[in-house]
């Protein structure tokens, strides 16, 4: 909260009166007012307000997301009118969101997975079903509310999927009125999608892709209706209208062709204004296109790396962070967790490097020991990717977006900061 807050710098403080003297105590030094008291009983300057919006472009922001700082300290993607007002019109035709659906509200409004429940119901006129946050601990709870109140759409961030299918919410009871299921955010685990599309054999599934910085989404892909291999990749998929998507070498050339990795990026009116105040942070990422000499085009450069397969299908592969250096050999951490993932002892898997003592740390969901985990993982894996020791987990901790906080992960398996 004092990391967001030193960025923001804030003039003023708007709580409710239930949280006013909680803000106070947080926010001393800031002015802080009650939303009702602004809205209902202060006179506003209409002559004022007038003028400002006579100067209000689309091009002004609209909303700071802080990034989940799951693999770093959170920067404040600064988004403007005009990045939602094209993607949500784009986004609302291609997945077909109509009024008389009903979103089910997984995402907490400050991470920009809420962003398409919000504006998917403003532009369509769709009812969105805010669902309270405890009930993602409890997931008999869950699916009641789902079925309660007949929700037809979920947008919902891979890890929460994962929580309902592992936590067999989805033998409890199945949300029959849900007939379309959106997931981001990471990489969806074959076995717990299998579950879903189980569960749910009439409902459309797409793996959507994007990062914060582009305003949601960039790439959609609409699962086929059918039990997924266990080894499969699945597609990021097709590109929203007005967007740009593709990959560049080390050296900025073009990708275009087969199972040659290179960096994703992105550009179109989807490209956020940049990172609140911090130009340098902005500078480093969001660039001019290097393929482009002759027009100004500002492009979002990922730090996603993904390639094409034979039938040039963009898939992602890794976060550049997640590639490592070990024992001489370059490892993508993504491969590990693909191959642990197909063991029947395991539900889910993700591995983390510690850079300090140089070993591959292990962290998975699953009925089988440690050791003995390892030992059977020698016959799949070379002796360089073999995980140096492994945690048995009930559960990953997820950040306050849904997402697996790989720094509490680091902390319990003794990963000291640099």
């Amino acid at each position: 909260m004092h990391q967001i807050i030193s960025v923001l710098q804030p003039a003023l403080i708007l709580t409710d009166e239930e949280h006013l003297e909680e803000a106070h105590k947080l926010f001393s030094e800031i002015r802080v007012e009650v939303i009702a008291d602004i809205l209902f009983e202060k006179k506003m300057d209409q002559e004022r307000l007038d003028a400002i919006r006579e100067q209000a472009l689309d091009m002004d922001p609209l909303y700071v997301n802080f990034t989940s700082g799951s693999t770093g300290v959170p920067k404040g993607v600064t988004v403007c009118h005009r990045n939602v007002i094209d993607f949500i019109e784009v986004f609302v035709k291609t997945t077909g969101i109509q009024q008389s659906d009903i979103l089910g509200n997984q995402a907490p409004f400050d991470f920009d997975v809420s962003v398409k429940d919000i504006y998917s119901g403003l532009c369509t006129g769709a009812s969105v079903a805010i669902i309270p946050r405890e009930y993602f601990s409890n997931p008999t709870v869950l699916m009641d509310y789902l079925s309660a109140q007949r929700c037809t759409v979920l947008i919902w961030a891979v890890s929460a999927m994962c929580f309902v299918s592992i936590m067999n919410g989805l033998q409890y009871k199945t949300p029959v009125s849900v007939r379309l299921v959106m997931f981001s955010g990471e990489v969806m685990p074959i076995k717990q999608l299998n579950k879903w599309t189980k569960a749910l054999p009439f409902t459309t599934f797409v793996n959507l892709y994007g990062p914060t910085e582009i305003t949601c989404n960039c790439t959609y892909e609409i699962l086929e209706t059918r039990e997924y291999e266990l080894d499969e990749v699945l597609p990021i998929g097709k590109v929203f209208d007005n967007e740009k998507v593709f990959l560049l070498d080390a050296n900025d050339a073009l990708i275009q062709v087969p199972d040659q990795e290179g960096e994703i990026c992105v550009s179109g009116t989807c490209v956020a204004l940049g990172y609140y105040h911090d130009m340098n942070k902005t500078n480093e990422v969001f660039v001019q296109n290097p393929l482009n000499d002759k027009t100004y085009e500002r492009i979002y450069r990922t730090g996603d790396l993904g390639k094409y397969t034979d039938d040039l299908k963009l898939i992602y592969t890794s976060r550049k962070d997640f590639q490592i250096k070990h024992l001489g050999h370059r490892i993508e951490l993504g491969e590990i967790e693909a191959q642990v993932e197909q063991h029947t002892a395991i539900t889910r898997a993700i591995c983390i490097y510690d850079s300090n003592k140089k070993r591959i740390l292990l962290f998975y969901v699953g009925n089988i020991e440690g050791k003995q985990l390892i030992s059977e993982l020698r016959d799949v894996l070379p002796g360089y990717m073999l995980p140096n020791k492994a945690f048995a987990l009930d559960a990953f901790p997820m950040n306050k977006n849904g997402k697996v906080d790989r720094n509490a992960l680091k902390e319990f398996g003794g990963i000291k900061h640099a």
